[in-house]
């Protein structure tokens, strides 16, 4: 028995000189390879990932050939570099990260201030358009009043009474009020030289007034209506 568990410890020993040693270092190694790769070294720093990733590779095959020594000093290499690269990446992203807060901030105030510029531009066209149609009103009454005070001014302040007129003939004259009932508003208008609306003689000069208003001539209408000159 004794010889049986001497030749089985035996062949363990033997078994275990034959086995390559496991490289210390390369589940480090491994692990600080794959956080810099997920963390997407490759695209921000391509040509420090390659290098690493060179490394790597070269620590696998060393350590697949059974030279652990080799193995170890390129597990090393990649522990080192690749932490430094981690550090160098995650001040890069932060870096990028801020620059685009900043890009967004900038296009943000621009868009705003575009904003602005639009809105302060239609508030002046809006006040542009505004002050020509005021001065184009303003050049509508001035032409209607001027239009108007030629009118007036064609029309006679005074008829000279001719033989066989009355007020209501008169009245209804075109050039004076072209209404028969507004005879009214000349009679009250001479009162001083008319004292029957009935009687007037050739020869009177009687004022015609034309600055009158509708409530003057709806009550001469009235006046003319109670009272019919025949």
């Amino acid at each position: 028995m004794s010889r049986l568990f001497a030749l089985i410890a035996a062949l363990v020993l033997f078994v275990a000189a034959c086995t390559p040693a496991v490289p210390r270092w390369r589940q480090e190694a491994r692990l600080v390879f794959d956080r810099v790769r997920l963390n997407g070294a490759d695209r921000v720093f391509p040509t420090e990932y390659k290098s690493l990733e060179d490394a790597m590779l070269k620590g696998e095959g060393f350590a697949k050939s059974g030279d652990t020594g080799d193995a170890e000093r390129y597990y090393l290499l990649v522990m080192n570099r690749g932490e430094l690269l981690e550090k160098e990446l995650a001040a890069e992203l932060k870096r990028r990260s801020e620059a685009a807060r900043l890009r967004a901030e900038a296009e943000k105030q621009e868009q705003e201030r575009q904003a602005a510029r639009l809105a302060e531009q239609l508030k002046q066209a809006k006040a542009r358009a505004e002050a020509v149609a005021a001065a184009e009103a303003a050049e509508a009454a001035r032409k209607k009043a001027e239009k108007a005070r030629q009118r007036e001014k064609a029309l006679s302040a005074y008829h000279t009474v001719k033989r066989g007129e009355s007020l209501p003939q008169i009245a209804s004259q075109q050039d004076i009020y072209n209404e028969a009932n507004l005879w009214p508003l000349i009679y009250r208008a001479n009162r001083d030289q008319i004292s029957d609306p009935r009687h007037i003689w050739p020869g009177q000069v009687l004022r015609i007034p034309r600055n009158v208003t509708r409530e003057d001539i709806q009550e001469a209408r009235r006046y003319a209506q109670d009272r019919q000159l025949h």
